[in-house]
């Protein structure tokens, strides 16, 4: 059985020990540096796995699928790249290096990677809050402007969920006023209360008023985290972009906040970006999965597809340590290359349990020296990899 398939998804908490976590954060989740048992991952990819007609991008190898329909998306960045300054003359960190995403309306797509991929940076320069060094970003089809005023128009339409409720809440303010701080930022002219009591009941805490005078250190973890998406909701925003929603809380309580956030997906049509490393919550709670690595993502597609039919070595590697998987878990050699130094070609090659097995051998030297291209950004399956591409090609032969 697959370890993440309907009959064996994990459990509604997603993050519970089931749930595999990219860098052994989550409960019983192994970590890929130091996940148990040794070895390679077996084999080509196999029929349902392999690449369906890998077509070639800039003459690289990216498989990809086209699906029959792409909404427009709501959110999109086209070849985003953040750097940051090395000190005294070292070379600049490349914390995104080369992005397509695109989120559609009403859409919940999940970032996946190790610690240090480049997730929270994307996430942050998405919003914002992060200027790009190279490329761009679009809202509702209009590129992003960093002027303060567009700036503070966009987060009225885009917010934030950060990963620690206690540490986004200011203690010295009550729930009424953390609520409200966004309405009076934007010069609400309606109803405050109204509105800070519709946002609480929306985010599940009732009777709203109940809770307006209370301080951050009275409330439940569950329930802080509550207040700071009621904070987010509270603006009306068109996007919520969640930064380890639940990695701070028990595994009773996860289940409840992602089944908040469906619920709110669903009555506002909400779209998320959700940047995690816990497996088990992407499953549970994404539509699309992008698996990132070292600034770029590697793989992408539908949740379905990309975590019960994984392509990518390093998505193989990441989904071996589930506890339910078959076979033998992938120990990835090493820490991932330092960003100021990324390696040529494919930027995994260094700790590629494929290639040292020797089963790539006829593309190993394209793997140690022939750059990737961008995946693109939409609803398509995409694999960033070249012996996915001859294993596929092969196929097709």
């Amino acid at each position: 059985m697959n370890p993440l398939t309907p009959d064996g998804a994990p459990s509604g908490a997603g993050a519970s020990a089931a749930g595999a976590s990219v860098d052994g954060a989550s409960g019983g989740g192994a970590s890929v540096d130091g996940a148990p048992g040794s070895g390679a991952s077996g084999g080509s990819p196999s029929a349902d796995g392999a690449p369906g007609g890998g077509a070639s991008v800039g003459g690289a190898s990216v498989a990809t699928e086209v699906p029959a329909s792409e909404a427009v998306p709501l959110l999109s960045a086209r070849g985003l790249r953040v750097t940051f300054p090395g000190r005294r003359g070292a070379p600049a960190a490349r914390a995104v290096d080369g992005v397509d995403l695109d989120i559609g309306p009403g859409e919940i797509v999940a970032l996946v990677g190790e610690s240090g991929c480049g997730k929270t940076t994307l996430a942050r320069s998405l919003l914002g809050l992060v200027p790009p060094t190279a490329g761009a970003v679009a809202f509702a089809g209009e590129p992003l402007a960093y002027t303060s005023r567009a700036l503070k128009a966009y987060r009225r339409r885009a917010q934030l969920v950060l990963q620690d409720p206690s540490g986004s809440l200011n203690p010295r303010h009550t729930v009424y006023d953390a609520v409200a701080e966004g309405l009076r930022i934007h010069g609400y002219a309606g109803d405050e209360r109204a509105a800070v009591a519709e946002a609480l009941a929306r985010a599940g805490l009732r009777p709203p008023e109940r809770f307006f005078l209370r301080y951050p250190h009275e409330l439940s973890g569950g329930q802080r985290q509550r207040v700071v998406i009621a904070g987010a909701l509270v603006l009306q925003p068109e996007l919520i972009v969640a930064d380890e929603p639940v990695a701070s809380l028990d595994a009773s309580v996860r289940g409840e906040i992602l089944a908040l956030l469906l619920r709110l997906r669903d009555e506002l049509g909400l779209s998320a970006l959700v940047v995690t490393h816990d497996l088990g919550l992407a499953w549970n709670i994404a539509d699309r999965v992008a698996v990132m690595y070292l600034g770029r993502i590697v793989e992408t597609g539908t949740v379905e597809s990309v975590l019960t039919a994984p392509r990518h070595p390093y998505t193989r590697a990441l989904l071996s340590v589930l506890p339910e998987s078959e076979g033998a878990p992938v120990v990835l050699t090493g820490e991932p290359p330092d960003p100021t130094r990324i390696p040529s070609g494919c930027r995994f090659h260094a700790r590629c349990q494929v290639l040292a097995s020797g089963e790539a051998a006829p593309v190993a030297d394209r793997c140690r020296t022939e750059d990737l291209p961008v995946l693109p950004g939409g609803g398509v399956r995409g694999v960033a990899c070249h012996w996915v591409r001859e294993a596929g090609a092969q196929g097709a032969g």
